[in-house]
């Protein structure tokens, strides 16, 4: 087990920001923390680097008490923030090579490792631009970079997509898998499901601190009631027409709006069939129709009631 966080609590003031918050990762996993912006992710993460102080819990990495003066342990751990934490004042190269030689003083074996680090984020033809210079994307690359350069064991990437291009997304979330494919774990945060959804090997839902649920992403959408959403455009229905839609066996929910109507059923087999031919029936005139499986967001929907990107 790399990560151990048992009952972890931390307070600022009247705000519970981490309630008895528990969770594990294993040896080579990518574990997502989802949930949405105030959640308590960040902060979670703070506590887990001994950057912030909690008031109760226990948290262990790779076997060991985590504490400030645990330099050890940290400099098996890479870290890529939420925001962008690079120094304007030196290029691309230097930003790397610095944070690099945090942990790495051979300078022979620091210039190899960063050299692969620049391949690796595809900013070979950026290394003598200076940061404001960067796109957003670039940026967020050159992030990850000093990040992981030192090849540390536990990499911690919080957020790191935010506000990028989705080509850059893309190369980002390659990159990601492809770290781990080299051997290291990723603790993910995002209140981005697709991005969760696309990478991590398991998954924890977390709101107002607290841990909600738990598990792969197919354990985690066989918790819910939710087995399919139908959406159907139509230029009209009446409200009998509706009432009708929402009393057929395993509809959860009919709903009609801006010319489109959504069918929400519970877990079966031949529901598209059975809301077909009512349809017919009810001589309901439709264009396209669409059938979706549940997704993460729809996960957190149910199990607390609200919207997972807020």
């Amino acid at each position: 087990m790399i990560v151990h966080v048992k009952n972890l609590v931390k307070r600022y003031r009247e705000l519970l920001a981490l309630d008895h918050l528990s969770f594990t990762v294993d040896d080579r996993e990518v574990f997502g923390l989802l949930g949405p912006n105030g959640s308590g992710k960040t902060t979670a993460i703070n506590c887990l680097l001994a950057l912030l102080a909690y008031d109760k819990g226990e948290i262990k990495i790779f076997g060991r008490p985590m504490t400030p003066e645990s330099y050890e342990l940290k400099r098996q751990i890479g870290i890529v923030p939420q925001n962008v934490a690079v120094y304007n004042e030196l290029t691309v190269y230097e930003n790397i090579d610095y944070f690099c030689g945090l942990y790495v003083e051979d300078k022979k074996l620091r210039k190899e490792f960063v050299a692969e680090a620049i391949e690796f984020v595809g900013l070979n033809d950026f290394t003598d631009y200076y940061p404001k210079k960067l796109s957003g994307g670039l940026l967020r690359r050159l992030n990850i970079a000093c990040g992981i350069a030192h090849k540390p064991k536990l990499i911690i990437l919080d957020e790191p997509t935010v506000a990028v291009d989705p080509q850059s997304r893309n190369k980002i979330l390659e990159g990601i898998l492809e770290l781990n494919r080299q051997g290291a774990t990723i603790i993910y945060t995002s209140h981005y499901m697709e991005e969760v959804e696309q990478i991590c090997s398991r998954i924890m839902i977390i709101d107002k601190g607290r841990a909600i649920a738990t598990g792969t992403k197919e354990e985690l959408k066989a918790m819910i009631t939710l087995g399919e959403k139908i959406t159907i455009e139509s230029q009209y229905i009446t409200e009998t027409q509706l009432s009708e839609l929402r009393a057929l066996p395993n509809v959860i929910s009919a709903d009609y709006k801006n010319k489109q109507l959504i069918i929400k059923s519970g877990k079966g087999s031949n529901n598209l069939e059975i809301v077909l031919d009512a349809i017919k029936r009810e001589k309901i005139q439709f264009g396209k129709i669409y059938s979706e499986l549940p997704t993460l967001n729809d996960v957190f929907l149910e199990i607390t009631g609200k919207q997972l990107r807020d």
